[in-house]
């Protein structure tokens, strides 16, 4: 992570885990707060002393529109909404909410954070790394070594690509993902429709990420500072760090460094369409 471009929030989940314990919360995973406190601050949200303040509006942004773009958890998918509801049970205990709005935020919290968990498991609505994360745990893959994932990506490039479209139905026929009554199964329209939602949830994480490192780094041109290296030269030195900070996150809510390996050695298994060959199948679909 580059820190002189201030493109990842710092999060203060530590301190809001202490602070839990300590008024007898009921634990949350760490990962599940921290990806819940990061996607906040990109996404806009007020801050406060360093957490992010909520708001009806921003919290169904993040359960309901922006999780299921880049999570794939290994086990407790509720977890997040239950982060969300310790941040708001933070916010209150700051006086920044009265109870009628925390008892609001709870209940929306809750409803969202359970529909949260089907999103997860909707196979029309998973990216490449979610997809090849849920294989990988499920072939027993050890996901924390970077060469174990590696290898694994190799046999599978080995495959053909009905095998391989077959693994991906496989999974819905063990649960992990639901099927979807009467879709057609993994067909061309259901890939074009992976790696589109792939491409898109990346480039709008990249877009955020972009607005909170100009937000931050506005006040060093009010003191007369000099710009970082990346944004004092040609504007794709930025793009380049962005893009691969981008591709960190990803790894960090699916398998680490699998975002990176979908996009470069293993990128014919992941394929993201391009406008002409969107348009040459939304073609042959109205032939």
């Amino acid at each position: 992570m580059n820190h002189d471009l201030q493109l990842t929030p710092l999060t203060r989940t530590a301190d809001l885990l202490a602070w839990a314990a300590e008024h007898g919360y009921e634990p949350v995973p760490e990962e599940a707060l921290r990806t819940v406190l990061t996607l906040l601050e990109l996404g806009g949200a007020p801050m406060h002393e360093g957490f992010p303040e909520l708001s009806s509006p921003l919290l169904e942004q993040l359960l309901y529109e922006q999780l299921y773009l880049y999570v794939q958890p290994a086990s407790e998918p509720e977890a997040y909404g239950r982060a969300v509801r310790l941040l708001v049970d933070h916010q209150r205990a700051g006086r920044r909410l009265n109870a009628k709005r925390q008892a609001k935020l709870h209940a929306e919290a809750e409803w969202q954070g359970e529909l949260l968990c089907d999103l997860l498991r909707r196979p029309h609505l998973v990216t490449w790394p979610r997809l090849y994360t849920l294989l990988l745990r499920a072939d027993g893959v050890d996901t924390t070594d970077a060469a174990a994932v590696s290898a694994w990506l190799e046999e599978f490039r080995e495959l053909t690509e009905d095998q391989r479209i077959a693994c991906f139905g496989w999974l819905e026929e063990q649960g992990l993902l639901e099927p979807v009554q009467g879709d057609e199964g993994w067909n061309r329209a259901r890939m074009l429709s992976v790696g589109m939602a792939t491409d898109g949830a990346r480039l709008l994480l990249e877009n955020r990420l972009m607005q909170r490192s100009y937000r931050n780094l506005a006040g060093l041109n009010a003191l007369g500072l000099p710009m970082p290296g990346e944004l004092s030269g040609d504007f794709e030195d930025f793009e380049a760090v962005v893009a691969a900070e981008a591709l960190r996150l990803c790894g960090e809510w699916t398998v680490p460094g699998l975002p990176e390996l979908l996009v470069t050695e293993f990128a014919e298994l992941a394929p993201e369409p391009g406008t002409e060959e969107i348009e040459e199948y939304l073609a042959g679909t109205e032939a």
